[in-house]
């Protein structure tokens, strides 16, 4: 997975039309040794990702699903398929059945969705409690929101470091810090936030789904200012261009207080994905 890949990766990928937050040159490249991706591709099908994740492999067909015999082949050095979408599984769904693929939903990496004027609005009972943090903050803090530039890469920098020793865990630390450092050359956007002048948080994402969909791979803050998570998700929220109808926070892996603080936003609904395995 290196970068002389994205001529051909990157416009592919970017007009799927389902949102799969992993699915853009991007973050495929920025996490390529977490999970060790290798590509191969099926001429004018699909790219094939293969990976590995504690211990097994998998592969991910990100355009269409690659074909019988190319399928078998992968399901024998393989353990399972990742990431299957409604747009990939659909017009297949018969014919994997046939073959003896099993298909279930994979809740734990299905992305949440949001429509973009709720996030930058907040309006109405369900986000009382939102509203009410981030006003806690704007009436707390001197605060100032700046789009992220070349220039302010080391202010976004000093924030992740100090996340890091805050939260006493790597976490995404090496794919946030390649991340900051190539975000134009990913083709990312983001913004950095101050209080009193000082760095305290910063976002970073991308376009996917055609452009309709924004998805947000990175948000680090600084947690001694209260509120600035939520700031910094509806102050984004409000910047973005609004032919952006919705935003991808990507998906809770299955974590309990992950999934609980993801839902208290009232996703308008999620990009489902799908796992597949031999029977």
């Amino acid at each position: 997975m290196s970068f002389e890949l994205k001529p051909d990766m990157h416009p592919r990928l970017s007009m799927t039309p389902d949102g799969v937050s992993e699915y853009t040159f991007s973050n495929l490249y920025l996490f390529r040794e977490r999970y060790n991706y290798r590509v191969s591709w099926v001429p004018d099908k699909t790219f094939i990702i293969s990976g590995e994740r504690e211990g097994k492999k998998f592969f991910m067909t990100p355009c269409a699903v690659p074909g019988h015999g190319v399928l078998t082949e992968l399901f024998n050095t393989h353990d399972y398929w990742k990431g299957i979408s409604d747009s990939v599984l659909d017009p297949q769904r018969i014919h994997l059945e046939q073959w003896g693929i099993e298909v279930t939903e994979d809740r734990d990496n299905f992305d949440y969705l949001y429509l973009r004027t709720d996030l930058a609005e907040l309006s109405g009972k369900k986000y009382h409690k939102k509203r009410n943090l981030v006003n806690a903050f704007i009436n707390s803090y001197k605060y100032e929101e700046r789009p992220l530039t070349r220039e302010l890469v080391p202010q976004a920098l000093e924030v992740l470091d100090r996340w890091r020793a805050d939260k006493g865990t790597d976490g995404d630390y090496t794919a946030a810090k390649e991340a900051l450092e190539l975000f134009e050359d990913l083709n990312m956007r983001g913004a950095m936030y101050y209080v009193d002048g000082k760095p305290a948080g910063w976002c970073l994402g991308e376009s996917l789904a055609k452009g309709r969909m924004f998805a947000i791979h990175f948000e680090k803050g600084i947690d001694e200012y209260k509120g600035i998570y939520q700031f910094i998700n509806q102050a984004f929220a409000a910047a973005l261009p609004r032919y952006y109808t919705h935003i991808n926070r990507e998906q809770d892996l299955g974590e309990e207080g992950l999934r609980q603080a993801k839902m208290t936003y009232r996703p308008s609904g999620f990009v489902r994905k799908y796992l597949g395995k031999r029977l």
